[in-house]
């Protein structure tokens, strides 16, 4: 199979990569492991994380058409209210983690719709469910990709001038030979001042697995996991406590703390004032990451709400789920800790009145598309990443140093993004790091590898740490990389030019931003403060 653009991954950066591409010309041959595209917002259920500015700036044209299709697919199809559908900046779950929290299905079909007529005219092809497996290299360009079908084992040999990463583990980096780091780098090496003396290429942030439930009459506990009791009494050393409990750190403070679980509450979810920036919103977590409020849809319409489970309580510690050799078994563990989670929460979990459990849980394997009820796919939030022209550090964006200054601004600038560094406990043991951040630029700088000329990062994967990839890893950042990967893409091609020419050329860059901006891509924030 030959294209001008190889997208491997159909996450958001690869959805991004391929419509950007697709827009210029080009044509695209995406693929996807799993049977959803979407990646973090569809596969691995997990509500857009999100600024508290993202319905008025900071995001690319592309990513707010999204938004705006997914708001528009809830007008058309589901018994809103009218109050709810009335109101412009519709939030279906009234979810208290973003102004938009809905089911990953509704994204499934609004991305489909976006890369419906490029499909149709033949411009772009879509891969599922492939993998890639292996790749063919000459010097300092990928020539070619392997691909395996996820359960026939049926390979294509993929072809393409240029090639992105749009997995969401960096899976390209190790087949091609690309220069690539894990984990934790060393303060010598970044300058970082929450980085350790000596790097730690294993120590990456929990993994997840997401899944949703509501609260219905009659019991619905799922059979006592094999692994529960380990689970049960498992207490990690940063936790102060048992991990299965309403109780686990502070991510700013590290104090221990309860929140509370009400299901159903009887709240206004249109009153909910979804901005991380003046309230966490986990002061109960049934509403913290609810996908879909009663009190939105018309009486009767919903038995239940139902909410997202991507709590402190189900991140996988216990080692890394790459570069490893055991990295099968610690993404089997994972699930299996998600499902002793629920187990818990059915059975042993106190309840606000003096009780224990909550049997009228239901997991709600429908709304997440997996076979076994849980997400088809695990949370990643940490990557491979490339080695690159210019790595992005936690002094060009942390409040703490940059103060009132800002985010460094980069005269290479792509794209805006903008989120707390917000690290989840480690599998090296390391707790939360959450750090200020201010409102920061997408460095094109970060997306060209120091080696290889023909491959492009295209989500987590590019040339962040460990540390700032806590703020790049979030929704709307992996869009807008994504975006300016495959305009880059098929900007080289029109020009004849490189990746690094690009960055190095002023007429070039120049071009290449006037072009980006003219597709709705922001490349400055105006004069706000982060948080």
């Amino acid at each position: 199979m030959r294209s001008d653009v190889l997208v491997v991954g159909g996450g958001l950066g690869g959805v991004a990569a391929a419509l950007a591409a697709a827009r210029a010309g080009r044509t695209v041959v995406l693929t996807e492991e799993f049977d959803w595209i979407g990646g973090q917002l569809t596969s691995q259920a997990v509500p857009p994380d999100e600024h508290s500015w993202v319905e008025q700036f900071g995001v690319t044209a592309s990513y707010r058409a999204l938004r705006d299709g997914i708001r528009d697919y809830y007008r058309r199809h589901y018994p809103l209210t009218e109050r709810a559908r009335a109101r412009l900046e519709l939030n279906p779950g009234g979810g208290w983690v973003s102004k938009l929290c809905h089911e990953p299905r509704v994204a499934v079909a609004v991305i489909s719709a976006m890369l419906a007529p490029y499909r149709a005219s033949g411009r772009l092809t879509v891969l599922q469910p492939y993998r890639p497996t292996a790749a063919d290299t000459d010097g300092d360009r990928v020539t070619a990709v392997t691909l395996t079908h996820r359960d026939t084992g049926e390979k294509v040999h993929a072809t393409a001038s240029y090639v992105l990463d749009a997995t969401e583990t960096g899976d390209l980096l190790p087949l091609t030979g690309t220069e690539y780091v894990t984990g934790f780098e060393s303060a010598a090496d970044t300058g970082e001042p929450s980085a350790p003396q000596v790097a730690q290429p294993l120590n990456m942030q929990a993994v997840s697995v997401c899944f949703a439930m509501d609260h219905v009459d009659g019991d619905h506990t799922i059979d006592k996991p094999a692994d529960y009791d380990f689970w049960r009494s498992y207490q990690p050393e940063v936790w102060g406590g048992p991990l299965l409990s309403w109780q686990y750190p502070h991510p700013r403070t590290l104090e221990r703390v309860g929140h509370d679980f009400s299901p159903n509450p009887d709240d206004d979810p249109l009153a909910v004032n979804a901005d991380q920036r003046v309230n966490p919103g986990n002061a109960n977590l049934w509403t913290f990451r609810r996908i879909a409020a009663r009190g939105t849809f018309t009486d009767g319409a919903y038995p239940s709400d139902i909410t997202l489970v991507n709590w402190p309580m189900i991140d996988y510690l216990e080692g890394p789920v790459l570069d490893v050799p055991d990295a099968a078994d610690h993404l089997r563990r994972a699930r299996e800790l998600s499902f002793a989670f629920l187990y818990w929460m059915q059975t042993e979990a106190p309840r606000p009145d003096g009780g224990t459990g909550f049997p009228g849980l239901r997991l709600r394997g429908d709304i997440t598309g997996g076979t076994d009820g849980l997400a088809q796919a695990p949370y990643i939030r940490e990557a491979r990443r490339i080695k690159a022209d210019y790595t992005v550090v936690e002094q060009d964006l942390s409040l703490a140093v940059r103060g009132e200054r800002g985010a460094v601004r980069y005269p290479d600038s792509v794209g805006l993004g903008m989120y707390r560094i917000d690290l989840h406990p480690s599998t090296g043991g390391d707790n939360y790091i959450d750090v200020g951040c201010s409102p920061f630029e997408i460095p094109l700088g970060a997306l060209i590898p120091q080696r290889i000329e023909n491959l492009l990062p295209a989500g987590k994967n590019i040339g962040t740490t460990h540390i700032t990839n806590g703020a790049y890893r979030v929704h709307p950042v992996e869009w807008n990389i994504g975006e300016a990967a495959g305009a880059l893409a098929a900007f080289c091609l029109a020009h004849g030019t490189r990746p690094r020419a690009v960055r190095e050329t002023p007429e070039l860059l120049s071009a290449f931003q006037d072009q980006l901006t003219a597709a709705g891509v922001e490349l400055r924030w105006p004069e706000i403060t982060g948080y």
